[in-house]
């Protein structure tokens, strides 16, 4: 009786342990020539190019309808997402400085969701060159590859 008591209790604890291992081993890095990968990279420099070229609608439209950014005083939503940039960052229809991403390591969430981490620089114009790290949760929609969540830095 005492063994099939710590059987019951000792089987859940080990299926908790081999999912826990699962998540773990999905959430790693992929390689770069991982498709996924390669769409999710492959997107981001694309609207880094469209930033380089003062079309902040379609920069923004990376974003997931439903996005948010972690800001200082809590989450916003996609309008104060765009307004922000557009107040800090552009100037006559243009950005202030020319937009680069590097570095960047995607972890696939399962079949729909991924982690992307890298950095980003801002440059040119005659301003200080600047940097930071981002970490973006991606969702995969019917147009391909969102920006769901956003905590830059």
């Amino acid at each position: 009786m005492r063994n099939k008591t710590l059987k019951s209790r000792l089987l859940p604890v080990l299926a908790l342990c081999l999912a826990l291992c699962a998540m773990r081993l999905a959430a790693q890095p992929v390689p770069d020539d991982n498709p996924q990968a390669k769409t999710i990279i492959a997107a981001m420099q694309a609207s880094a190019e469209e930033w380089n070229k003062g079309d902040l609608a379609d920069f923004v439209l990376l974003y997931d309808p439903s996005a948010t950014m972690m800001m200082p005083g809590g989450t916003v939503g996609l309008d104060s997402i765009r307004g922000l940039y557009q107040r800090k960052y552009f100037k006559g229809g243009m950005p202030k400085q020319n937009l680069r991403y590097t570095d960047m390591k995607v972890r696939l969430l399962g079949k729909n969701y991924a982690l992307l981490t890298g950095a980003f620089t801002l440059y040119g114009n005659g301003l200080p060159e600047r940097s930071g790290r981002y970490s973006l949760v991606m969702v995969r929609s019917k147009s391909g590859w969102k920006i769901l969540h956003d905590h830059s830095g």
